[in-house]
């Protein structure tokens, strides 16, 4: 049930992520965010369901596990679509909140930062790429808790390449970016002040 109710989520899902395609697109960013925030909700909801899962021993888990079929993992139609087309939201993005508006990744965040559309848009597709990733991450102790990451029965695929795709990013630009600001200001951080116990003893 938990397999077959994902693969319908991340059915949703993919069909929205069409749809925010196509108001990437056309800059119409409260119609983005708005979609956008389903498949958060979306995301959240399949994370908490993989729990579900980890009640069962491994025992138990092995009595399903070989009826799976293409709803298993790495094998769900649903995923390998998600995978295929997220990635396209950037080109969209970049090709109307960059590129049309003469605009960096650095400058939505920092040179030219407003907190304005292309942000909040921005920080809703890494918002995006940070739950996909924590799916992953909680599917990858998943893997480990019922069948063990050392199984000969995963079909070839190694822990080494199932990490990996936990590590994936989709957006790394908008990753990316965090890191050249925080090199570029430097490792000033500011004075220490005093604890509160310490400023009441004076």
């Amino acid at each position: 049930m938990v397999h077959q109710v994902e693969e319908l989520w991340m059915k949703l899902m993919a069909y929205t992520i069409v749809e925010v395609d196509e108001y990437l697109r056309a800059g119409h960013a409260l119609r983005v965010t708005t979609l956008l925030a389903r498949c958060h909700r979306l995301l959240r909801m399949m994370i908490d369901q993989l729990d579900v899962l980890e009640t069962m021993s491994p025992k138990e888990y092995q009595q399903i596990r070989l009826q799976l079929g293409n709803g298993s993992g790495q094998e769900s139609p649903g995923f390998r679509v998600l995978l295929r087309i997220i990635p396209d939201l950037w080109q969209s993005f970049e090709a109307t909140y960059l590129t049309a508006a003469g605009r960096t990744v650095r400058d939505v965040y920092d040179h030219g930062y407003a907190h304005d559309e292309a942000y909040v848009v921005a920080e809703a597709l890494i918002e995006l790429d940070e739950l996909f990733g924590k799916f992953r991450w909680h599917h990858l102790f998943l893997i480990h808790r019922s069948i063990g990451m050392g199984s000969a029965s995963l079909k070839g695929r190694s822990v080494d390449l199932l990490q990996a795709g936990a590590k994936h990013r989709f957006f790394p630009a908008l990753w990316d970016v965090r890191v050249e600001m925080t090199d570029e200001w430097g490792h000033d951080y500011g004075r220490v002040r005093e604890s509160i116990a310490e400023a009441g003893a004076h």
